[in-house]
């Protein structure tokens, strides 16, 4: 973790352009200017295989670029809303891989990872999304879940 040792804390947040991943990375932005912390937002995305199947599939690189460049934009886009009135800095990163599986890597080097929740599972007692759920079992450093709310 790169906060041992005396260097400066990372925060990695899992970031899809959603209001809930907007909220998370406005939380962490909060969190670093408060922490002396560094945030670094985290857009995974891949092109999906067969049902079951691991992110293999490829795609022409017409298509490969275009969507690249949405990417970039959405990542672009969930930082101004969530830093807007805000001081600091975020590093911008982007994986090609499922989401969950880019930001457990990702928690191997961050001290804190921050994902928001979506919720949106056929049952109600099913308070987190499944990456948020991979994340909190599977994560290498602790983990904060924010639940999105009108005012956050």
């Amino acid at each position: 973790m790169s906060g041992e040792g005396g260097g400066q804390e990372l925060v990695v947040v899992g970031v899809d352009g959603s209001a809930e991943s907007v909220a998370a990375l406005r939380w962490a932005a909060r969190y670093a200017t408060a922490s002396g912390a560094r945030v670094r937002a985290l857009l995974a995305w891949h092109y999906p295989g067969a049902v079951g199947g691991p992110p293999i599939e490829k795609a022409p690189q017409a298509v490969h670029d275009q969507t690249d460049a949405h990417v970039h934009e959405t990542l672009d886009t969930a930082i101004a809303k969530a830093y807007e009135g805000l001081a600091g800095e975020v590093e911008k990163s982007v994986a090609y891989a499922h989401p969950a599986q880019a930001l457990i890597e990702a928690s191997k080097e961050a001290d804190l990872l921050v994902v928001g929740r979506h919720g949106h599972g056929a049952f109600t007692g099913m308070l987190l999304g499944s990456v948020s759920i991979h994340c909190v079992t599977g994560a290498h450093c602790p983990v904060v879940v924010i639940r999105g709310r009108d005012g956050d």
